[in-house]
């Protein structure tokens, strides 16, 4: 996980993390990504980081409901975070501490499932 502020775009910060994290992603060979993350410069730099391709799971139509493979993973996981009231609204001053109050959720999340 890796968690900016504000003024840094998810481009940017994917691309910060995946240099930050590149020794224990080289078994890495595809990066899902979302709509966001289209485009050529981006898959350039993930090839660059960690010699992986990109795939950019779309909506097929907007307005209307479909099951996308592989995307309702991360859908799901955000659902089970935002059951967490203190992940609802980001209160916390300094980025450490939003970045473990996350951690801490997903620590819940395994937890429960226990």
């Amino acid at each position: 996980m890796h968690i900016t502020t504000a003024n840094i775009t998810d481009r940017d910060g994917a691309e910060i993390m995946l240099s930050r994290a590149k020794k224990n992603l080289s078994a890495v060979k595809t990066v899902l990504v979302d709509g966001g993350y289209t485009g050529e410069p981006f898959a350039e730099k993930v090839k660059a980081i960690l010699g992986a391709t990109v795939e950019v799971a779309k909506r097929s139509e907007r307005h209307k409901f479909a099951v996308i493979p592989k995307r309702w993973v991360v859908e799901r996981t955000f659902g089970w975070l935002e059951k967490r009231r203190r992940l609802w609204k980001n209160c916390e001053r300094k980025l450490n501490t939003s970045l473990q109050i996350v951690v801490l959720g997903f620590i819940g999340l395994l937890l429960n499932r226990f």
